[in-house]
């Protein structure tokens, strides 16, 4: 199904409801929930998906896992999607959080043929094969660390949005201990209660999800790493590497041909 509003296909009595949906660099989906829960694939562009907990970014070959009622907005930029909504009681996923899971292959035909898959298929027939097949190569897919999670303490996430919209490697946190008026060991107390994990570890994962839309965006990885304030591009492309498991000229590369395909 193309372009076809969830709210004519939620009720139908299948574990999936598979929708295809082309969007206008820039659109803005503004703050909604879903009954059942979504897989939300971005075939091209990149995607950044806001909840109450933080900001993901979606960039090619991932998409993101989001829980049923789970309140979200998403941007999107240059991006045909192809979405499963699944029935709650059918979603088998470990955690109960947002995710963003890398496509497969494999996972990335069964999506494109997902758009042809009827409101009403057949449980027993072709149709419901390729269901099942699309519900266990999700629970398998691998989880990437795509995520900044935002603080409810409302000046230290003003001091996150900041930084999300300007990041920089070396912000310090001794300067938002010192903004907040707190000793650094209370702050650093109270940024991992509030995020879940250290301020190196969040200001790594800001700058990450900052420099995949650069990247994509055609800036050179000499350039991306200085904007984002690394010494180098060998020490940029060193984190890059750690974290996604391949340089950012092969991410690239990789992203560029599915384009291309």
């Amino acid at each position: 199904m193309l372009n076809t509003p969830l709210s004519d296909v939620d009720h139908v009595a299948r574990p999936i409801v598979a929708i295809g949906t082309d969007y206008n660099p820039g659109t803005l989906l503004d703050f909604h929930t879903h009954r059942r829960v979504q897989f939300l694939y971005g075939m091209t562009g990149v995607m950044e998906v806001n909840t109450d907990d933080g900001t993901w970014m979606v960039p090619p070959y991932s998409g993101v896992w989001l829980p049923a009622g789970k309140r979200h907005q998403v941007r999107m930029n240059g991006v045909s999607t192809r979405s499963l909504y699944i029935e709650p009681h059918t979603a088998l996923r470990a955690s109960r959080n947002c995710e963003v899971l890398v496509v497969t292959p494999l996972l990335h035909h069964l999506l494109l043929a997902s758009a042809h898959l009827p409101a009403l298929y057949d449980e027993n027939g072709r149709d419901g094969a390729l269901a099942q097949l699309l519900l266990y190569e999700l629970q398998q897919a691998q989880a990437l660390p795509l995520f900044a999670p935002l603080p409810h303490d409302p000046q230290l996430a003003s001091l996150c949005r900041d930084f999300l919209s300007q990041p920089n490697i070396h912000t310090l946190p001794e300067d938002w201990a010192r903004q907040m008026h707190r000793s650094q060991r209370t702050f650093n107390r109270l940024f991992r209660q509030q995020t879940g994990t250290s301020f190196a570890v969040w200001r790594q994962q800001a700058c990450l999800m900052a420099a995949i839309p650069s990247l994509l965006s055609g800036s050179s990885v000499t350039r991306t790493a200085l904007e984002l304030g690394y010494d180098s591009p060998a020490a940029f492309s060193s984190m890059f590497r750690k974290v996604l498991g391949q340089s950012p000229t092969v991410f690239v590369r990789a992203a560029t041909r599915q384009l291309e395909e």
